[in-house]
């Protein structure tokens, strides 16, 4: 896990001494993503800079030193991420042919990071296939010396950040926002039509930012800028068969439609089965490490599965870390404890005081750079630095809701639709009064006193929240309306964000929507290109990260999402509850 920074502008290296200047400011931003190491790269004839922090994690030594050239002197790299199947693809390599300039004897391995394996597969394969194998979460800039063109390129679900900004006739780039802000060039202006769709989704979705003409770089995608040299400026983004070009080269989108095509036709002891082998081989992996390594456990299904895996694939027991408060309501300390006893594992878990989880609040614009209210940024914050005081290495469970149902509008949403419909809206709009009549403590007060009397699966905790919520959206004309509402947070944002205006996004461009006919696969699959790279991943990058952890998401292997997007609903949903195949691994 790392930090990069970098730009293209032969203006400004022109003079050398300034670029580094530049350079070492930029990068020395990132300090808290790589504090065991710096390492910064120019070409001043190109115009190209290149600069990376470095967190050890595999190949402690110099050999992983960043920004690393290719054993041709082809590409140079600088790489966010792990790739976790770069032992496979090391085997791989040297099993091809020798050719140049390998021709004398294959490669001479000068360590065994994987940012080397990687930059013998872009000699081997090339750019486009290289990156097809890898196996992992990555964010690099590749710099392709004889070709000369730049390679911007973030992993298939998005799990490291790589932002962007088009300056005056140069391309800066960065892991964060903060080290685009040392760089001259840099203007600052607010996108006030990124501030009304972050009033509605308590997030700046991709692949927009807060400020003007800086962009992320969309998960799954490669940006190829070619350079000629001279100063000539690239053109803008997004215009295909201009000097930068975006492309994709995998996508949640066509996963979804080919697994529903093709559904898994086992039945249900061998989908049980075969999601087990694959989060034992995802988890087997992402516990590879030249450090300390525990997991987040929060006694959750998700959670509890990974590091059940792990424990069950681990010589000695696994590092363990919660987060518990007082407010019983908000408190999941003691279900993780529950869990860790029952697995063995080395549990650490710390109580927060409303005083302890206030202080984390001046730190959250440093730590995320631009606009984010996810409210759970703050305990993930406080587990992240728990677990740094242990580990420099954690797991975590995110993902499986997206994946495997887990949220709860997807297994009352079609129901609760169902009913509406049927409703006059006048019926609707009284309804939605009477809901909001009470205050959302009020409502949890009474559903205490009738919770005992109802059966188990009814009870769930903040019930009060979940009614307001409802009342929000029993009014709407349509299921995906329905969603709409309840993943927003402010449903006109354009009435009060002045000279703004919700711009397109996957969740309103009918167009980038996976052909599924169920209402509920449509909701996971929005999520997961949507809520899940810009609200979940970016939660846990930039907390874990603040502290200099580097996180690991087990549930996120493409091939556990090809997987379960193969699996009918019936083994997600059932019941009126969701994850029933996880629950089985479980």
């Amino acid at each position: 896990m790392c930090g990069l920074v970098g730009f293209l502008d032969p203006a400004i290296t022109a003079n050398e001494g300034r670029a580094q200047a530049l350079l070492r400011a930029m990068n020395d931003t990132l300090h808290h993503r790589g504090p065991d190491n710096s390492g910064l790269w120019l070409d001043r004839d190109v115009g190209i800079a290149l600069g990376h922090r470095r967190l050890s994690i595999v190949d402690l030594s110099p050999e992983g030193h960043q920004p690393m050239v290719s054993a041709s002197g082809r590409y140079v790299l600088a790489f966010n991420g792990e790739v976790y199947n770069h032992r496979e693809l090391r085997r791989e390599v040297e099993k091809i042919p020798p050719s140049p300039p390998f021709s004398k004897g294959g490669m001479d391995w000068r360590g065994h990071s994987d940012t080397e394996v990687m930059l013998a597969a872009f000699e081997r394969w090339g750019v486009a296939q290289a990156v097809t194998r890898f196996t992992g979460m990555f964010a690099f800039v590749l710099w392709d010396r004889d070709a000369r063109t730049l390679h911007l390129v973030r992993d298939r679900l998005g799990e490291k950040p790589l932002y962007y900004a088009w300056l005056d006739g140069g391309l800066a780039f960065a892991s964060e926002l903060k080290a685009l802000t040392r760089h001259p060039k840099w203007r600052g202006e607010i996108d006030r039509d990124a501030l009304a769709l972050y009033l509605r989704h308590n997030y700046v979705p991709g692949p927009y930012s807060i400020y003007r003409g800086v962009y992320k770089l969309p998960p799954a995608s490669v940006l190829s800028v070619p350079w000629g040299g001279g100063g000539n400026p690239p053109r803008p983004p997004f215009f295909k068969g201009g000097s930068a070009e975006l492309s994709a080269y995998w996508s949640v989108q066509a996963v979804a439609e080919r697994g529903l095509a093709d559904p898994f036709r086992g039945g249900e002891a061998e989908a049980v089965e075969e999601l087990d082998r694959l989060l034992r081989v995802s988890v087997k992996r992402q516990m590879v490490a030249d450090v300390p390594l525990g997991a987040f456990l929060s006694g959750g299904i998700d959670s509890s599965t990974v590091v059940a895996l792990m424990q069950a694939q681990s010589d000695r027991p696994v590092r363990t870390f919660s987060i518990g408060f007082h407010e019983a309501g908000y408190n999941e300390a003691q279900h993780a404890k529950a869990v860790a006893a029952q697995l063995g594992t080395d549990h650490t878990e710390l109580y927060v005081s409303a005083d302890e989880a206030m202080a984390v609040i001046p730190r959250l614009p440093e730590l995320y750079d631009e606009p984010f209210a996810d409210s759970s940024q703050i305990p993930t914050f406080l587990v992240s630095q728990l677990a740094r005081q242990h580990v420099t290495v954690s797991l975590s469970g995110d993902g499986g809701d997206e994946l495997f149902g887990g949220y709860h509008r997807y297994f009352w949403g079609r129901a609760l639709w169902c009913r509406l419909k049927w409703l006059p809206r006048p019926a609707r709009s009284l309804l939605a009064r009477a809901l909001v009549s009470a205050s959302p403590a009020a409502w949890d007060r009474v559903y205490s006193v009738l919770a005992p009397a109802l059966l188990a699966r009814l009870r769930h905790g903040r019930v009060g929240d979940k009614l307001h919520k409802l009342a929000n959206i029993v009014a709407v004309g349509s299921p995906e309306e329905m969603y709409l509402r309840l993943v927003s947070h402010w449903w006109q944002p354009e009435a009060v964000v002045l000279g703004g205006r919700e711009v397109s996004t996957v969740l309103t461009d009918r167009g980038r929507w996976a052909a599924v006919s169920s209402l509920e696969e449509r909701m996971m699959y929005l999520d997961t290109v949507s809520y899940l790279p810009d609200d979940i991943l970016v939660k846990v990058d930039r907390a874990a990260m603040g502290v200099s952890l580097e996180t690991r998401v087990p549930l996120l292997d493409h091939a556990l999402l090809e997987f379960a997007w193969r699996l009918p609903l019936r083994h997600k949903i059932r019941g009126g509850e969701g994850k029933w195949v996880l629950k089985q691994v479980l």
